[in-house]
């Protein structure tokens, strides 16, 4: 599968990577034997840029992915996260601590059963505590090799670049898909001016985009995307068009609707990955299919201009 080196000394992984939220929990039930076979495949296929974090559970994400890994840890590039502060009644705040950080680090490295994590992201950025602070501490980590890279997700222009400035990032974790643009402008240019790679989670629009989901009736009574703006009937009815546009360009390349939301991120640059997640077999073979595809410019603008002309519906959080 196509590489790409995250930041200007960050580390090498594939383009097309792999979301695993949704085999512990947020999007409904997951069946082990399932999740288990995906994981396979991904290791079968080449996808090699994991993404988990604590909050993600809380903590049983990181377990599964513990003792999965356990005997393969050197065939995956794994990323995880901190500063969401959690218990089992729900998220209790935001941690960016120096000593939270080592705290949450030595944690993980527990449930994951390795001793070193390829690139450690601060979740959201606290504001109780400057970044500066934060990113002080994930470097120590870096220097004691319990960590190798480090990154944030959602962060402002200001913060990356205070980050940065402290030890260089090598990738910013935000939302990214043609429902979601809000990184295009300052905190993408911004990126590229520090050399900081771009990893898109949500490429699918939470799924949306994927063309399948029509009304909240379609999601599973403790899918989160429920209490979730952008997944009201009301959302849902009026961001139909969109996925609707979408489905006729795919239909005109034979491709999926999902292969062309996620080409059409990874056409925005040559330093971004994506994390589309899933907990099924036959979605991470659509997905890593898309190695193969390259949207043309005439296709790429059609997108654009077809996202330009369908406004969004609703929050991407509430």
């Amino acid at each position: 599968m196509r590489r790409i080196q995250l930041g200007a000394t960050g580390p090498e992984v594939t383009a097309l990577g792999l979301g695993c939220m949704g085999m512990s929990e947020f999007y409904g039930e997951a069946d082990a034997t399932e999740v288990q076979a995906t994981l396979d495949t991904a290791l079968e296929s080449g996808c090699n840029f994991w993404d988990t974090a604590d909050v993600y559970g809380p903590h049983t994400n990181e377990v599964l992915l513990g003792n999965y890994l356990k005997n393969r840890r050197h065939h995956v590039c794994l990323a995880t996260k901190f500063g969401i502060v959690r218990n089992d009644d729900g998220m209790v705040g935001l941690n960016g601590r120096p000593d939270y950080v080592k705290q949450a680090c030595e944690s993980s490295l527990r449930r994951l059963q390795t001793d070193y994590i390829d690139l450690y992201y601060q979740h959201r950025v606290d504001p109780a505590v400057p970044v500066e602070e934060t990113v002080g501490a994930m470097s120590d980590l870096v220097g004691e090799g319990k960590v190798r890279y480090i990154g944030l997700s959602e962060a402002k222009p200001e913060q990356l670049r205070a980050a940065h400035a402290v030890h260089p990032l090598s990738a910013l974790q935000s939302e990214y898909s043609l429902w979601s643009r809000d990184i295009e402008g300052d905190i993408l240019s911004t990126c590229r001016d520090l050399g900081i790679g771009l990893v898109a989670y949500s490429p699918l629009g939470r799924g949306f985009l994927a063309g399948k989901l029509t009304s909240p009736d379609d999601l599973a009574d403790d899918d989160w995307r429920r209490a979730n703006p952008r997944f009201t009937a009301e959302a849902m009815e009026a961001n139909a068009a969109l996925v609707a546009a979408i489905s006729s360009v795919a239909e005109s390349l034979g491709i999926t609707n999902s292969q062309i939301a996620l080409a059409w991120v990874l056409a925005q640059g040559q330093d971004i990955a994506v994390i589309p997640g899933t907990k099924r077999r036959r979605y991470l073979e659509q997905n890593c299919a898309v190695d193969e595809i390259t949207l043309s410019q005439e296709h790429l603008t059609a997108l654009d201009d077809l996202a330009a002309d369908m406004p969004v519906v609703g929050a991407r959080y509430g």
